[in-house]
This record gives structure tokens, C-alpha cells and sequence, in this order.
């Protein structure tokens, strides 16, 4: 395909975070840390710079690049290949991921700052950094799982960066697991697409999607045929529940904060959580072939942003609180994917992906401010101690509960007014769900914002942890003055968030017209608007991002966001005793949240504890007695008998060899002449 973007600056963007791990990586020693910072900041601005030059290609110039890096492999016509697929979808994906992971790179410089591994950690976020470019810029299914694990393997070393605490080990095995059990029905479904079109390339695929909706398995297991386009849709969204966190494979996302802030920020922001709703929108010529895929992604969606919204509400902590709003954010994508408004999802993911990376630097700000105390019950009254992390908070709240004229707004919105237009069966329950999740998001947002920032400074004359600034594992010498006062945090902390509170107040003003009803996606998702109508019915009602704003100050997402906050402010600032006596009333639904609706509980003693009983009986049934004893000793038994038996008649006598031979001859003989005897006998 002709294009004025070149291969090589494709893969200078590709590679260039992947060489400045490698130099902190391996070569840590020799450059120190001021060096693995560098480098590695070097080789993300590169990146970016030259994803802004892709992204002005593609969406002034209309340049767009697929081809072929490198063949290495030809099994039976099926291309093992490197190669680069770059339209809107890809650019876009390009600059959010270059840019936030360009801004945790600058604030980690700060926020790490005395810790030992300090050249390992930064060796990590730009390895990660490189995975998922590789997976958004990749043009076949196996460059895709290769950025699929490689960021799964990466999140793996982050979240238990801190690896001499038991806690942190939990949480990134947890992760790891988890995401082995989505990552086995993504490639199952990677294997169909395989077998059945005989291909990996997206482009030979997608051509080949009405071929594959065709063909329909007999009678399954549960007593109906399936459609293979189905199956396959199913399994591939799987690996989307794992990465992007959606239930019941949620699980792992809120422990992640085990790992250091920023790469909290970078998992939920622009990486790995991101990577499940942009494999979906990619496969959208896919999904559009099948109604009951989109439903299970539609319901699965909305579960995840009204259930997960709920236990942000009860959350003391200040990073699972933005943990849990991550939780629900996802699922607002994936509600957008099941109603084929797959421009409206990542449209979302691009919005969500700044101010979230906000929320979360800014969570690390306070943290640093308060010398590591997390508790938000341990705050209040910080705007005057932080004022930058304060304002830049308060842009970020606002963009998330979707306030008219911030870029939350504007992505929410388009989400909620889909998922109303949609004629899946789900569509009913989803759209109570997104509607009902705006007062949550509005509620707990402003909840951890009042408890942190305004009311009374109830860190005064109370010890703060002895925790480290970086807990490696071992308890730190240096203890935190009894009075110790809250303070601003570092530039390099500092301009990370003013930079990233910009987006999130105009991208979505200055964006939706191109990106929702415009051509910039128009070659990279598919959506048949005769059977999936939402988006061309809202291209009908769009006048505008100011008339949209306007509208939105009369719709019901903007009263019930608004009612969020009133009730945070009169709970939290006005009469606290309210929450009390509702925590005194409400025991057992409290107890519920609390325990995260008994998700980890069942997994760890029913899922995980069947799985050991199974193994246990496996192996003392199966291996130790069937096997082994059945069959390995059993015929080794056997033969012993046998031979017990037959060594009597082996006495070495020759007269007893001869007595033998001749009984024999005698027993044949009568055998062959009995008939004739018999005959005469009669």
C-alpha cells in the first residue's frame, strides 16, 4: 500500500523504548542513575515525537501503512511475520501510549527517587513501554500475542517490583495467573482464526469473516448449534476480560497497587488494561458478524461499571479508590464495544487515559506529600499545603465524572446515549447500569477528593508511618517527625501532572467531531449500521461539542453527577455522622463490599481449592494407583506371578523335557484325531 509513512520510522518508534531498557537494563552499572533515567526518557520522547509525526500523517495527509518488517517463518502457507498495520485506530494508540508513558517516565524520576532499584524500575516501564507499541502497531495475530504476553510478563515485574514484600508477590502472581486463564481463550480463539482461514494476517482474516460466519459446529455440549464466528469472538473476548480487568477476571487489577504509583498509572491508563478494549475494536469486522457475542460483551460490560463502581465507594485507601474507578471506566468501554460503538470506546480509552494517569500521579503526589501514609482517613485540608496537586486533582475528578465541557464528558456521554440506541436484548440492563454508575463515579470521586484536599487536617499531631519511601522489604532507619507537615512534591512530579490535566479538559472538545463522526476511523473499525445502528443515530442528533455540552447540562448523567457530589460533600464534610450510623446499619452490606462480594474467597476456596482436590486426586488416584500401581507395578506384578508359575516347569531335567514333549505329541494327536474316534464311536 502506497504511504508516505516510512518502515524505518515505524520501527524507530517501535524500538527505541526497547533500546533504552536494554542500556538500563544491562548496562546500569556503567551509566548509573541519573544515566537509566536519560536514556530511557530519550528513547519514550522519540517515541512520541515520531507518533506525533504518524498521527499528523494519518489524520491530515491520510498516509496509511500494512506491511511486512520481517517473514521468519512459512509453516504449510501460514506466515509467522513482523509487521506494521498503521491507520486512525493505530496512531491514536500510538500518541496516548508514548505520551502518558513519556510522563510517568519524567514523574518517576521524582517519585523513586533513593530507591535501590531505581535503573531496574525504569528498565521496566520502558520495556513495557515497547510491548504495547508492538501490539498496537502490529498487522497479524502473532505479533499481537507477542505484545499481548510480553506486557502481561512486564506487568508480572512491576507489580511485584517491591519483591521482598509477601504482599507484592500475591498481587503479581494473582495477575499472572489470572490473566493465564483470559490469555488461554484468546488463543484458542487466535488457533480457530488459524485452522478455519488459514491465516494470521488481520487483513486476510477480515476478508475472509463472512466465509467463517458461515460455518456453524453441530450440536454442542449445551444442546444448540453454534456459529464458528461465534466461538471465536467469544474466546478472543476472554483475553479482553483478563487484560482489560472485566468480571470475573477482575480480580487481579485492584491488588496491582502493590506495584510503585507509577506504574499503577501506566497499567491503568495507557498499557495493559487498554489493551483488551483496543483487540476488540480491532476486531471489529469480526464482532459485527455476531449478535451473541456483542451481547455477552455488553452485559459483561455493564456488570463490571455498576458492581465494581459499588466498592469504590468503600475504599480508604487513595489508589484503590482510583483502582476501583478504573474497574468501572473499563467497563463503560466495554459496554461501547458491545453496542459496535467501537469508536465510542476508545474514544473513552483515549480520554480516561489522561485523566486517569492524572488521578493516579496526582494519588502519588499526596502519598509523597504525606509521607506514605495511603489512608485518606489520615488527610484533608492538603490544597493548602499542595496546591498543584490539588487543582490538577480536582481537573481530573471533574473530567472523570463527565462535567460538561472536560473530556470525560464528552467520551461518557457517547457511551450512555449508544448503549440506549443499541437493539441487543442486553441494551436494557446496560444502560441502567452506565446510568446508574454516574452518581457511584460521581459519589466516591468526591468522596476521596473532600476527604483529601478539604475539611480538617487530621494528620496534625498523629505519627505517620514508619513505612519506607520505597519499601523494598526492610524496615527503614528514618522515621517521619511526629509533627511532620504535608508538602508539595517536586517539579518533576509536579509538571507530569499539568501536563496531562491540559488533555483532559479540551481532547474531547477538540476530537469527537473526527474521531466519533468524522473519517479518522473510517478504514480501521467496521460497523454494519443496518443491523447496529447506534452510531449512525448519533451522528443524526450531534450538532456540536458546544451544543453537546449545553445538552448536557439539561440531561439526566449531569443531575445524577451532581447529586454524586452533593451527597460526598454532606457525607464527608457537612454530617460525617451519616456515613457512620449507615456503616452501623448497613453491616452486612458493608461486610459484602468489603469482602469484594466474596470474589477472592471463591476463588481461593472453591476454584483453587477444587483444582488442588482435583490434582490430589489425580495423582493418588490416578498416577500413584491407576497408573503406577495398576499399570506400571500391576504389570510388573503380573509378570512376577507368571513367572513364579512357569519357573516350576523349567526344573533343567532332561528326563522331565522329554515327559513334557511327549504329552504334548499326545494331547495334539487327540486333538486331530478325535473327530475321526468319535465319528466311530457313535
Amino acid at each position: 500500500m502506497a504511504s508516505s509513512i516510512s518502515q524505518g520510522l515505524l520501527l524507530t518508534i517501535a524500538l527505541a523504548p526497547l533500546a533504552g531498557a536494554l542500556i538500563a537494563g544491562l548496562a546500569g552499572r556503567l551509566v548509573g542513575n541519573r544515566g537509566a533515567h536519560l536514556v530511557t526518557i530519550l528513547g519514550v520522547l522519540i517515541s512520541f515525537i515520531g507518533s506525533a509525526i504518524v498521527l499528523k500523517a494519518v489524520a491530515v495527509d491520510g498516509a496509511r501503512y500494512a506491511g511486512t518488517v520481517y517473514e521468519w517463518a512459512n509453516v504449510g502457507g501460514l506466515k509467522m511475520e513482523v509487521g506494521f498495520l498503521v491507520d486512525g485506530l493505530t496512531a491514536m494508540m500510538m500518541c496516548v501510549v508514548s505520551f502518558v508513558s513519556l510522563m510517568v517516565h519524567v514523574y518517576t524520576i521524582g517519585y523513586m527517587e533513593g530507591d535501590p532499584g531505581y535503573k531496574r524500575f525504569f528498565a521496566y516501564i520502558s520495556l513495557f513501554t515497547f510491548s504495547m507499541l508492538m501490539l498496537v502497531m502490529s498487522n497479524n495475530f502473532l505479533q499481537l500475542f507477542f505484545g499481548w504476553e510480553a506486557v502481561g510478563l512486564v506487568s508480572y515485574l512491576l507489580i511485584g517490583f517491591w519483591f521482598k514484600r509477601p504482599t507484592a508477590i500475591f498481587a503479581n502472581l494473582k495477575a499472572f495467573l489470572v490473566n493465564r486463564v483470559g490469555d488461554f481463550g484468546f488463543i484458542l480463539g487466535i488457533g480457530l482464526i488459524a485452522a478455519f482461514a488459514g491465516t494470521l494476517n488481520y487483513g486476510e482474516a477480515f476478508a475472509k469473516a463472512p466465509e467463517l460466519a458461515k460455518i456453524v459446529f453441530p450440536a454442542s455440549l449445551w444442546g444448540g448449534d453454534w456459529m464458528l464466528i461465534t466461538v471465536i469472538c467469544i474466546c478472543l473476548f476472554i483475553g479482553a476480560m483478563g487484560k482489560s480487568a472485566q468480571f470475573p477476571l477482575h480480580v487481579w487489577l485492584p491488588d496491582s497497587m502493590e506495584g510503585p504509583t507509577p506504574i499503577s498509572a501506566l497499567i491503568h491508563a495507557a498499557t495493559m488494561v487498554t489493551a483488551g478494549i483496543f483487540m476488540v475494536a480491532r476486531m471489529s469486522p469480526l464482532f459485527e458478524l455476531s449478535d451473541a457475542a456483542l451481547n455477552f460483551v455488553l452485559v459483561i460490560g455493564a456488570i463490571t461499571a455498576l458492581f465494581m463502581g459499588f466498592l469504590g465507594m468503600i475504599q480508604n485507601d487513595i489508589k484503590r479508590v482510583v483502582a476501583y474507578s478504573t474497574l468501572s471506566q473499563l467497563g463503560y468501554m466495554t459496554v461501547a464495544l458491545g453496542a459496535s460503538a467501537y469508536s465510542v470506546a476508545v474514544f473513552h480509552l483515549m480520554t480516561h487515559a489522561f485523566f486517569k494517569a492524572l488521578l493516579f500521579l496526582a494519588a502519588g503526589s499526596v502519598i509523597m506529600g504525606m509521607h506514605h501514609d495511603q489512608d485518606i482517613r489520615n488527610m484533608g485540608g492538603l490544597r493548602k499545603y499542595m496546591p498543584i496537586t490539588w487543582i490538577t486533582a480536582l481537573v481530573g475528578s471533574l473530567a472523570l465524572i463527565g462535567t460538561p465541557l472536560f473530556s470525560g464528558f464528552y467520551s461518557k456521554d457517547s457511551i450512555i446515549e449508544a448503549v440506549q440506541l443499541s437493539h441487543l436484548p442486553g441494551a436494557g440492563f446496560a444502560s441502567f447500569a452506565v446510568v446508574a454508575s454516574v452518581f457511584v463515579t460521581a459519589f466516591y470521586s468526591f468522596r476521596m477528593y473532600f476527604l483529601v484536599f478539604h475539611g480538617e487536617e487530621r494528620f496534625r499531631h498523629k505519627p505517620f508511618p514508619s513505612e519506607p519511601a520505597h519499601d523494598d522489604g526492610h524496615d527503614d532507619e528514618h522515621h517521619a517527625p511526629h509533627d511532620a507537615t504535608p508538602h508539595e512534591s517536586p517539579w518533576v512530579v509536579t509538571a507530569p501532572l499539568v501536563l496531562l490535566a491540559l488533555p483532559s479538559v479540551v481532547i474531547g472538545f477538540i476530537t469527537i467531531r473526527a474521531m466519533l463522526y468524522g473519517d479518522f476511523f473510517k478504514d480501521a473499525i467496521y460497523v454494519d449500521a443496518a443491523r447496529h445502528p447506534a452510531m449512525s443515530r448519533l451522528a443524526e442528533e450531534f450538532h456540536g461539542a458546544a451544543a453537546m455540552a449545553l445538552h448536557g447540562l439539561t440531561a439526566l448523567p449531569f443531575w445524577l453527577a451532581l447529586a454524586g457530589v452533593a451527597t460526598a460533600w454532606l457525607f464527608y464534610l457537612k454530617a460525617p455522622a451519616i456515613p457512620a450510623a449507615l456503616d452501623r446499619n448497613l453491616g452486612p452490606l458493608r461486610k459484602l463490599l468489603e469482602n469484594k462480594y466474596y470474589m477472592d474467597w471463591f476463588n481461593e476456596h472453591v476454584l483453587a481449592a477444587g483444582a488442588r482436590g482435583l490434582g490430589l486426586g489425580l495423582w493418588k488416584g490416578g498416577d500413584q494407583g491407576l497408573i503406577d500401581g495398576a499399570v506400571v507395578n500391576g504389570s510388573a506384578r503380573a509378570v512376577g506371578r507368571l513367572a513364579g508359575v512357569v519357573r516350576r516347569v523349567q526344573t533343567g531335567h532332561l528326563y522331565w523335557y522329554a515327559l513334557v514333549m511327549l504329552l504334548g505329541i499326545f494331547g495334539f494327536m487327540t486333538w486331530r484325531l478325535w473327530p475321526y474316534f468319535g465319528g466311530l464311536i457313535r
